[in-house]
């Protein structure tokens, strides 16, 4: 009973480190393959599909083992559950699938605490039973272990599928696909109505018309394009047009619609050069009455 119950013992103990390297293979792997999927975006993105289908395959036999470590795992936490089951010296047939595929599985992966599991096991049940886990004669073994385990390559199927994965999670293009720049957006002449030659059309009319007519339609797009009335109102100036009835050659200036009047120092000035000119001499009535004289 001492040995047995020290064989348990050192299994439980293996089994606790088995579990805890196995969690830390998997986050290691983990990060690992996110760094392989990053290159091989960047392949994708440059083009190089063939070096990329090839190195792909690295990343699918990654996530395989991670997938079997998540078994191997959860098979060494129900033997560590179960541990009151392993005092016997015959395997209980409720733990017999998992012990027989760790025993299947250990020698296969680079858990060197599984691997010593393995041998306890083998030391506890004996050499016969370790050979038929080995072999697998009664299919005790999980199929799941032994699909995980095969060396098989993967299928042209995965290995697409994978690549598109990567490429849509990383942005990539790929497989290349025309932008959806949606419908075409309609035609709308201007000033054609239904007829889709209308700017050919009117061209061709414009050239049959006569000088005149042109001239006629020049002066009206002239006027067209002539500035609005309403532009320059905010200026303080503002000259009056001509009236209807004459040239107007001297138009009045108004500030604001406001006559401009002479000041009172305009109006002073004035009269005083009226008054300098009666000093120096004779008025202008004057001077005509003395031709009027001379002729006489």
């Amino acid at each position: 009973m001492a040995p047995s119950a020290n064989l348990t013992t050192k299994l439980k103990v293996q089994l606790k480190l088995s579990i805890a390297r196995l969690r830390m293979v998997q986050q290691r792997d983990e990060a690992m393959g996110k760094t392989q999927r990053r290159a091989m975006a960047q392949l994708l993105e440059v083009g190089k599909i063939d070096s990329a289908r090839i190195r792909v395959e690295n990343i699918i036999r990654s996530d395989i083992t991670t997938e079997l470590h998540e078994i191997l795992e959860l098979y060494c936490e129900l033997l560590l559950a179960r541990a009151g089951l392993l005092e016997g010296n015959v395997c209980d047939p409720g733990l017999e699938e998992a012990v027989k595929s760790i025993i299947y599985a250990a020698p296969k992966t680079e858990i060197k605490e599984l691997q010593q599991v393995r041998a306890l096991l083998g030391e506890k049940y004996g050499k016969e039973f370790v050979l038929s886990a080995m072999e697998n004669s009664d299919n005790k073994v999980s199929e799941k272990v032994i699909k995980k385990l095969s060396v098989t390559p993967p299928r042209e199927e995965l290995v697409q599928g994978y690549l598109e994965e990567i490429a849509r999670a990383y942005g990539v293009n790929w497989p290349r696909r025309a932008k959806d720049l949606g419908e075409p957006p309609e035609f709308v002449g201007d000033d054609m109505g239904d007829n889709p030659s209308g700017g050919q059309s009117q061209k061709i009319s414009e050239a049959a018309l006569p000088a005149d007519s042109k001239a006629a339609q020049e002066r009206e797009a002239l006027s067209r394009e002539t500035p609005p009335r309403t532009l320059g109102q905010d200026s303080p100036i503002h000259v009056n047009p001509p009236s209807p009835s004459t040239d107007n050659p001297r138009p009045r200036v108004t500030l604001n619609s406001v006559e401009l009047k002479p000041s009172q120092k305009m109006v002073d000035a004035g009269m005083a050069k009226k008054s300098d000119s009666k000093k120096d001499g004779t008025s202008v009535d004057e001077l005509t009455a003395r031709f009027a004289a001379l002729k006489r």
